[in-house]
């Protein structure tokens, strides 16, 4: 039984108004002034106050300021006769928890309480009633055969859903809604296995990562604008949902959309093409001495600035200014704050920023981070405090003082892998543990997406008998040497390359300031 304690030195005249909530199961205490209020309070706990500010002796403001200063988790509702705006403030700069204005009648109180103290109770259950029968819509979407759009809507449902059921205190939903995620990853490995190679081969495709700039960037471009595109490496959409209020109160959405990744889910391959507007293999035949293969030593993304000015050329768009900035760190991220101003004079201002993948591996070699982002929402968690307490948000903020477009956007997304897949191959097979390329490839065909002709997909081939494969759902590629060792290390990681709703389709936002 939920207990409030109601403070007014007419008391009596409010008997029907305590009757009615008794009879609604809460239990009542009055006092008639702040000191026997406050004497009540100190030997008895109180779920809610209300306080009348108009009494004699100790007032409900100096009441109310007592009670905040020794009991500051118990909320409290001014009732007063008075309008005036100075009593209001004060009383609001106090923290109260509500504002009702005499006279008050039995459904205004009942109203106060139950949004005082049943409205977690009363959002939980509208939540979970809501996505239980959402789930069913979903489901049913799932079943049949769905679009690259409606991809889109049903995974932005599924991360819509997650999102609202994390600030419900019922876990009991949890469990469905992960087993919903996993049919639908599922589900799309069966999609994109059948329809990659058309894709890739621009037979009807989504707009894929190699098309991205071209038709999401390049018609923004104006002479008499400054044009920002953002980059944040290893973006998911749930993660962009997170960090979108923050970035949203200073800019409008002009497009909310989504683009596929091509495969591997990978920097070196998906941004490269973003950055050239090429495909992989199109880019190691034209640029043999900047594109290095999965075993070659040294950096994989040091050429995405003369990528894109060859794109810029290709499109005839040679005369637009551009400037290039890569973040790798906080301290010339802050750097870069103070260069904001400098750039409104370039036609396209691109900015990429590489702490989300950072957090990604360091999740892995970490401890202490690995703990901190133990599952998909504690992840979204430490994305939100690192965004806000960024020099990024700040970027952003001077971007909108210039009144500057920006195209949000990233690379590719990760996902939490738990399901270990044993794979037998030499030593020149790549490290990573969602695609696996090279030659003499042994490994569980139901596991894997197979490319046994990589130039059918675009994608370089080492030698003439090499293949890829790719993970799919939240499997992760293990050797047989050490194999538990390996499983145990990398189960619960986040990693990315392979197939997953999470890895694959991306934001791609355009905003403009207020």
């Amino acid at each position: 039984m939920k207990n409030i304690l109601w403070v007014d030195d007419e008391i009596e005249l409010l008997k029907p108004h305590i009757i009615y909530l008794q009879s609604k199961g809460y239990n009542l205490t009055t006092a008639k002034s702040g000191d026997e209020a406050l004497d009540i309070i100190e030997n008895a706990s109180f779920n809610l106050i209300f306080l009348d500010e108009n009494m004699p002796g100790l007032s409900g403001l100096e009441t109310l300021n007592i009670i905040k200063d020794k009991y500051q988790n118990i909320p409290v509702v001014m009732i007063t006769k008075s309008e005036e705006e100075s009593i209001m403030e004060e009383a609001i700069g106090s923290k109260i928890s509500d504002y009702l204005i005499k006279p008050v009648n039995p459904s205004q109180i009942l109203l106060s309480i139950k949004k005082n103290l049943d409205s977690n109770r009363l959002v939980d259950e509208k939540i979970t009633r809501s996505y239980q029968q959402e789930f069913r819509n979903i489901s049913l979407q799932l079943s049949s055969n769905l679009s690259f759009d409606e991809w889109c809507d049903v995974y932005k449902k599924i991360i819509y859903w997650e999102l609202e059921l994390e600030k419900s205190n019922d876990n009991s939903i949890d469990e469905i809604i992960s087993m919903q995620k996993t049919e639908a990853n599922s589900q799309f490995f069966r999609f994109i296995s059948n329809n990659y190679e058309n894709w890739i081969n621009d037979n009807d495709s989504p707009l894929l990562s190699h098309n991205l700039i071209k038709e999401k960037v390049f018609p923004h471009l104006n002479k008499n604008e400054s044009l920002y595109l953002l980059l944040i490496d290893n973006l998911r959409y749930d993660q962009w949902k997170v960090i979108e209020d923050k970035i949203l109160k200073k800019f409008n959405v002009i497009s909310d959309e989504m683009y596929m990744s091509i495969l591997p889910t990978s920097t070196q391959y998906s941004r490269n093409s973003i950055f050239s507007g090429l495909k992989p293999s199109e880019i190691a035949a034209n640029y043999p001495d900047k594109w290095l293969n999965d075993e070659d030593e040294g950096g994989k993304n040091m050429h995405e600035e003369e990528f894109l000015l060859d794109q810029l050329r290709r499109n005839n768009l040679e005369d637009y200014k551009l400037s290039y900035t890569k973040i790798t760190n906080i301290d010339f991220g802050r750097k870069v704050i103070n260069r904001i101003d400098n750039l409104k004079h370039n036609h396209l201002n691109v900015i990429v920023y590489n702490f989300v993948d950072m957090l990604s591996h360091a999740r892995t070699e970490m401890k202490v981070i690995k703990e901190l982002a133990d599952d998909d929402s504690a992840y979204r968690s430490l994305t939100s405090s690192w965004f806000e307490h960024s020099p990024l948000i700040d970027i952003i903020s001077k971007i909108a003082l210039q009144g500057s477009k920006i195209v949000i956007t990233t690379d590719h997304g990760t996902i939490n892998v738990n399901k270990p897949s044993k794979v037998i191959g030499d030593k020149r097979v790549n490290p990573n543990l969602r695609y696996k390329q090279g030659k003499n490839l042994n490994y569980n065909s139901t596991d894997v997406f197979e490319m046994a002709d990589p130039s059918k997909f675009y994608l370089p081939k080492q030698n003439i008998s090499s293949k890829y494969i790719f993970a799919k759902e939240d499997l992760y590629f293990v050797y047989q040497n050490n194999y538990n060792k390996y499983v145990n290390f990398y189960k619960n990681t986040y990693q990315h390359g392979g197939i997953s709703l999470e890895e694959m389709l991306l934001p791609i936002i355009i905003i403009e300031p207020k």
